[in-house]
């Protein structure tokens, strides 16, 4: 058995797979009805990881936005949200970001271990940071995360976190909301960078679902033998 979460990665991109614009500033990517499908899917999930960038160009919140859904959850006697998790190498994250500021739901900040002591100043009266070593790797973060009682994993983005648990073989799901419009400009952002993928024309992933929320295509795409088939909320 893996010693690591189920992991959803969870993306919303252009038609030509740009997730931020030229200046890196968000895009309209989503709609009512994909937020909710998003939400629906946080709701399963024991916790929430993005990166360091998305915590300070973004400002995420990652709160689930349902009454019914917290409630549920709080039911379940788990949390009303789940677990807010970042990386970051230097550890320069403003405790009044809105990740921190949102919410009563546990957060936890993986730190390279250069940036440790920077980051335990800034952060440790809003989160509990901890040691990820010289290089923060995605696989030994799953590892704790599961060390921590995470057995579902939802992951956000941004960029290289996706690429990271892409290359890395760690992802077990992806999903794929595609807007219906074009950046078509090399100074934006991607949804992944340039790396060595698991997936290829020799080894395919398979899709799974394909729906249509509003003017939003989801694709969802199974990447592991644990791929679970269980039937998303209907939104």
């Amino acid at each position: 058995m893996d010693e690591r979460p189920y992991t959803v990665l969870s993306c919303a991109m252009s038609i030509d797979g740009y997730i931020a614009s030229p200046a890196q500033e968000p895009l309209p990517l989503s709609n009512a009805a994909d937020f909710d499908r998003v939400d629906a899917v946080r709701a399963t999930c024991d916790a929430i990881l993005v990166g360091a960038a998305t915590v300070r160009r973004d400002q995420p919140r990652l709160l689930l936005r349902s009454p019914a859904r917290r409630n549920e959850r709080l039911v379940r006697g788990v949390p009303p949200s789940p677990i807010k998790v970042t990386v970051t190498g230097a550890g320069r994250l403003d405790a009044s970001a809105t990740f921190f500021a949102a919410g009563d739901t546990e957060k936890v900040v993986y730190c390279a271990s250069a940036g440790v002591n920077e980051a335990s100043e800034r952060l440790g009266s809003v989160a509990t940071v901890v040691d990820g070593g010289q290089h923060v790797s995605m696989h030994w973060i799953s590892e704790d995360l599961y060390g921590r009682g995470v057995r579902r994993l939802m992951v956000e983005g941004g960029q290289s976190i996706h690429t990271q648990f892409l290359t890395g073989d760690l992802a077990d799901e992806l999903h794929l909301a595609v807007a219906p419009f074009f950046v078509g400009d090399l100074a934006a952002r991607r949804f992944v960078s340039d790396g060595r993928f698991p997936w290829n024309p020799g080894r395919r992933g398979t899709l799974a679902e394909v729906r249509q929320l509003g003017d939003v295509a989801l694709l969802r795409y199974a990447l592991s033998q644990r791929f679970r088939a269980e039937t998303l909320e209907e939104v």
